[in-house]
């Protein structure tokens, strides 16, 4: 008579297959994981510290300039704020440079590639990118206001007024608009992939072209302006009086042009990159 003997085997936990984890904000490729890592990324090169440091130099040079003619000329009482809201016009291609830069720059190197693995949502990729630089344009922007309000009411020589509750508000404008030419930024470049294209891009937007509009004097070209993203803007961010319509509509035409931007970025990501 033979006797058959079962083995039974355990399988070896080593050789078991891994489980499928879905993806959520825990995982690498959730959200969260994709702006820790744009966040890291970000601060592992000197760019972003030269962009700053350019942009808080210009905010001081501009505003004192600013205030010094203000006093020199004549011109009547305003805020103190307005000094540094104008320093914008130049100081946003701080902003606009370190957004180029955090996305460009992985086209140069071939690392997008790495990210798109990492993170295989292109719309996820994206909104990460957008985020993390529009908040640090955002902080930053609000600390170049700071910087410039107390910076230009010396050379103002009493050719401004003070009120706490008018510089907070331009202090604040100053940072959302900031933030959002960031935000704008990152669509133009996910869209041009290539620095030189993106500044090229945003330069004639943010400044070539209303320079000209307003330059020729006419008054039908001042009102196209005022729907560009600096002319919206600048309604935004000064207290001026004969602005055509309210800060809050200004802040949304603003808006507006980072969103479209946003969306023109990622479907031609969507479209190369897929």
């Amino acid at each position: 008579m033979t006797t058959t003997t079962t083995a039974t085997t355990t399988p070896d936990k080593r050789t078991a297959p891994p489980r499928a984890v879905s993806p959520g904000r825990g995982t690498p490729d959730g959200f969260a994981g994709a702006v820790a890592c744009e966040w890291t990324k970000l601060w592992s090169v000197r760019a972003p510290y030269l962009c700053l440091l350019a942009g808080l130099t210009m905010t001081g040079v501009f505003t004192s300039y600013y205030a010094s003619i203000a006093r020199i000329n004549g011109h009547p009482v305003e805020p103190v704020g307005n000094a540094a809201a104008s320093s914008a016009v130049l100081v946003q291609f701080a902003v606009v440079v370190l957004a180029t830069v955090a996305v460009t720059s992985e086209y140069s190197t071939g690392s997008v590639r790495a990210s798109l693995l990492w993170v295989p949502r292109r719309h996820r990729v994206q909104a990460a990118k957008a985020l993390v630089v529009g908040v640090v344009a955002f902080v930053a922007g609000t600390v170049f206001a700071v910087v410039g309000t107390a910076v230009a009411w010396g050379p103002f020589g009493g050719r401004a007024s003070f009120e706490a509750g008018t510089v907070l508000g331009q202090v604040l404008a100053v940072g959302v608009y900031q933030g959002l030419v960031a935000v704008l930024t990152v669509g133009v470049a996910f869209a041009a992939r290539h620095p030189a294209g993106a500044l090229s891009i945003l330069v004639t937007l943010l400044w070539a072209l209303p320079s000209m509009l307003l330059g020729l004097g006419s008054p039908a070209l001042a009102a196209v302006n005022a729907y560009l993203p600096h002319g919206a803007g600048d309604y935004f961010m000064r207290v001026s009086a004969g602005a055509p319509y309210t800060p809050a509509i200004a802040v949304v035409i603003v808006a507006a042009w980072a969103a479209a931007a946003h969306l023109v970025g990622l479907c031609v990501l969507r479209r190369r990159d897929a």
